[in-house]
């Protein structure tokens, strides 16, 4: 049995034993025999789709007594909600922005958090009761911002198949889900999950320290629809700290949706966290479910997902016949494709939904499939990124190892 203190004088002295989550499976996997005293952290994480997402923004527009108050209000195009606070006559707007609105097809508001965060120029548009105002602004200029998530790091996603025969517009699908269960759609990173790996719920709870997209943050609470079976958190970071490859937009038949990441580390005390620990993908159950019903049809497991699968997009140029219309960079659904560049490693979520738009099979990686009710399903759309979920973790098990993270005393220097 260990302290947080006792854990936090390790780290402060360099002692402390610390994994990733992916790391601290592979022990597992070659039948490591891990008790409490061989580990004192291990970090997990989680990155994908989450439509949750929302900004809290205060953003300097004009003057003081300029305009008594804004009506409605957009940031390159997104709509925004002003307020709470009136904010009469000072020339600035608190608003509040989801992720999920949008100003177009392609653009929304995760594309825009990612924006700020890179510190481009954002256009402001505010409408109050006499006047129309514009001014451009960068993160600099806000005098807060912070990103807060309703409902993230779901410990259990549901997989969705279309079993009629026309296509359906979702959330879950980039083109539409073509049926009749001609492919499925995952979410969800398994193993590595924050709280897959706390199912007690004795690490993570209200005031536990986070890295929201990269930046310090701390989980407020459960999440909307959360419940003991199905749990969720809600959290709240600053944007400026935050790292752009973390976040972004992600294109769907339904319109645009937010790319959002969380990353916890959890203090090993007692052999009690260990056996939370040692949750493997083979054993965390995926429901499939149809999605015009959300009636469940089958069951598989993360492993079916992240274990058989390659989990990287690779492009062969060599194979591009270079057509007059490129249909993987009209389709990548966070802009990460180009025909002259490639793959931009640092938007690409590894969703998969390039593959079968390339008639000339210039990308390629094991995508996987689903079996369901005895017919295999291939998996042609992951709104998960496993691979950026483990760079969060290794980015959070550094600042560990560097004393910049601790468990007592607000959890960051």
């Amino acid at each position: 049995m260990k302290t947080m203190r006792e854990i936090d004088q390790k780290i402060r002295n360099g002692s402390a034993v610390v994994y990733t989550a992916a790391e601290f499976k592979q022990l597992i996997r070659e039948g490591g025999e891990v008790t409490a005293a061989d580990v004192d952290v291990v970090t997990t994480g989680t990155c994908g789709v989450m439509s949750g997402t929302a900004a809290i923004l205060s953003v300097p527009v004009a003057a003081p007594g300029t305009f008594e108050r804004a009506e409605r209000a957009w940031l390159n195009g997104v709509p925004c909600m002003p307020g709470p606070c009136p904010n009469e006559r000072l020339g600035l707007v608190d608003m509040i922005v989801s992720g999920t609105a949008h100003a177009g097809a392609g653009y929304g508001g995760g594309h825009l958090f990612r924006d700020i965060v890179e510190g481009r120029e954002i256009e402001v548009v505010v409408e109050a009761a006499d006047r129309s105002i514009e001014a451009k602004v960068t993160l600099d200029d806000f005098s807060y911002a912070r990103l807060f998530t309703t409902r993230s790091a779901y410990r259990n996603y549901t997989a969705y198949l279309n079993t009629q025969p026309t296509r359906v517009t979702t959330i879950f699908s980039v083109t539409g889900l073509q049926g009749p269960c001609r492919e499925a759609s995952v979410s969800g990173c398994g193993e590595i999950n924050p709280l897959e790996n706390d199912p007690l719920g004795l690490a993570i709870r209200a005031g536990t320290p986070v890295l929201l997209n990269g930046s310090a943050g701390l989980v407020t609470g459960e999440g909307t629809r959360s419940t003991p079976s199905r749990p969720n958190l809600t959290a709240i970071g600053d944007m400026a700290g935050m790292q752009p490859r973390y976040m972004g937009g992600f294109r769907t038949s339904a319109g645009p949706e937010c790319i959002t990441s969380l990353g916890i580390a959890i203090p090993v005390l007692d052999d009690r966290q260990v056996a939370g620990l040692r949750v493997l993908d083979e054993e965390i159950a995926l429901p499939i479910a149809d999605i015009n019903t959300r009636t469940v049809l089958d069951e598989a497991t993360y492993a079916d997902v992240w274990q058989r699968p390659e989990r990287e997009v690779t492009y062969r140029p060599e194979w591009c016949e270079e057509c007059s219309t490129c249909a993987v960079a009209a389709i990548c659904p966070t802009g990460a494709f180009t025909r002259g560049t490639g793959i931009d490693r640092d938007r690409c979520l590894a969703c998969t939904a390039c593959l079968g738009a390339c008639q000339n099979d210039a990308l390629e990686a094991g995508e996987g499939s689903l079996r369901v009710r005895g017919r295999k399903v291939p998996v042609t759309l992951r709104q998960s990124g496993r691979t950026l979920a483990e760079d969060l973790c290794r980015d959070l098990k550094e600042r560990v190892l560097d004393s910049r993270f601790t468990f007592t005393g607000g959890g960051w220097r």
